[in-house]
């Protein structure tokens, strides 16, 4: 497996909230943050796997329940928060799971993996000073548009249809995200990353065993280390990329150094961003909280990252919960 440096900023006196932080790529992201001086809160579901999650997080951690799938909970989450908020992670998922619905009655995947997250940074938005980094995957080629009449694929359910969906919708919603931020005038900026092949516990979750210990052996055998997954989420949240970047592992066979990666002409459609963007609002009570003027139709230049430092090696259902 090949892993690589990133050149890290010091993070001391910053703060990051990272979801689904209690094990995979956002734990792995924890630590490098942490390490580099940053409080990080982990915003998880079970708090109790939080808190054994943070007990091996060398630096300033802390532990908030969140559930993605609840968007009470989200907004529970959000209420709470004091202060200001360097870094916002967005990096919880679920991959192909069975058919479910969140408690709201979303389609589980759009609904944890999009819509929790787009109400999640809607609300803390205006606290956020840094970067929104939201975590979506080479899987959202997968397909080629968002089904606007049916978000949660009724009668045309399959999981990876759904999954790929849903992080097609991570991608539309930074990009959106960084229209509106730029017409408000705002420095910060919104990335997206995705981790490649990487070996975490995402993989195993569609309730067929001989599919799930297929994917097991395959992670063995293929995969990337969950550390060396994380680091394009690193290099989105913390080096010199312009607003709506993309990072990904740059090797052949998604693994490597992280940088920019490429995504799919879908990933690319502003008007199909703008019409994801009323829709989510529409469905989460949530809205763009900053002024958004005439300056959301024109281009604003790259801004700048944290400064750098020193160079540093880094060797989830019924009514669904969200994860961690």
């Amino acid at each position: 497996m090949s892993e690589s440096n990133v050149s890290l900023p010091d993070l001391t006196g910053r703060t990051a909230v990272i979801t689904g932080a209690n094990s995979g790529l956002g734990l792995e992201t924890a630590k490098v943050l942490a390490r580099r001086g940053a409080r990080v809160v982990l915003a998880v579901r079970d708090t109790a796997k939080g808190e054994e999650a943070a007990g091996g997080i060398v630096g300033e951690t802390e532990v908030r329940r969140l559930d993605l799938a609840d968007l009470a909970s989200v907004r529970e989450f959000a209420d709470g928060w004091k202060g200001d908020l360097e870094l916002l992670i967005n990096n919880a998922g679920l991959m192909a799971v069975p058919e479910s619905r969140t408690k709201d009655g979303f389609e589980t995947q759009f609904g944890v993996n999009h819509l929790g997250h787009f109400a999640l940074t809607n609300l803390l938005l205006e606290h956020v000073t840094g970067r929104v980094v939201t975590v979506s995957s080479g899987l959202h080629r997968s397909v080629n548009r968002i089904d606007f009449d049916n978000p949660n694929l009724e009668g045309r359910y399959t999981p990876y249809r759904a999954y790929g969906q849903s992080k097609l919708a991570n991608l539309l919603f930074t990009l959106e995200l960084q229209r509106r931020l730029d017409g408000a005038g705002s420095p910060v900026l919104a990335t997206a990353a995705h981790p490649g092949y990487a070996a975490t516990n995402l993989q195993s979750r569609s309730e067929k065993p001989l599919q799930d210990r297929f994917m097991r052996i395959l992670n063995r055998l293929v995969a990337q280390s969950a550390e060396a997954g994380a680091l394009p989420t690193v290099y989105a949240a913390t080096q010199d990329v312009p607003g709506a970047a993309f990072a990904g592992p740059t090797g052949l066979f998604m693994n490597g150094a992280p940088g920019p990666s490429s995504r799919s002409a879908a990933a690319q459609d502003p008007e199909a961003a703008r019409r994801l963007w009323d829709l989510s609002e529409e469905l989460t009570g949530t809205s763009f909280p900053l002024s958004d003027g005439p300056a959301a139709r024109r281009t604003t230049p790259v801004r700048r990252a944290p400064h750098r430092g020193r160079r540093v090696t880094v060797t989830r259902r019924p009514e669904a919960r969200g994860p961690g």
